[in-house]
């Protein structure tokens, strides 16, 4: 019976018109674009930061 109304769904055009999964597909987009950007400038300014944190952990040390 389950194949029957996959077939009525098809048929009728139902399944183009379903949105409940596009807002999780969306989601997953945004959130692999944020992390390529996130890897992209942690490769920019990562020696930078790093630099700069291990400094004023010398700084502090020194005190």
């Amino acid at each position: 019976m389950g194949v029957e109304k996959v077939k009525d769904a098809r048929s009728n055009g139902s399944l183009a018109r379903d949105e409940r999964g596009l807002s999780t597909v969306e989601y997953i987009i945004i959130l692999v674009l944020i992390a390529v950007a996130g890897i992209g400038l942690w490769r920019a300014f990562g020696d930078t930061v790093s630099g700069k944190i291990g400094d004023a952990t010398g700084e502090v040390g020194g005190l």
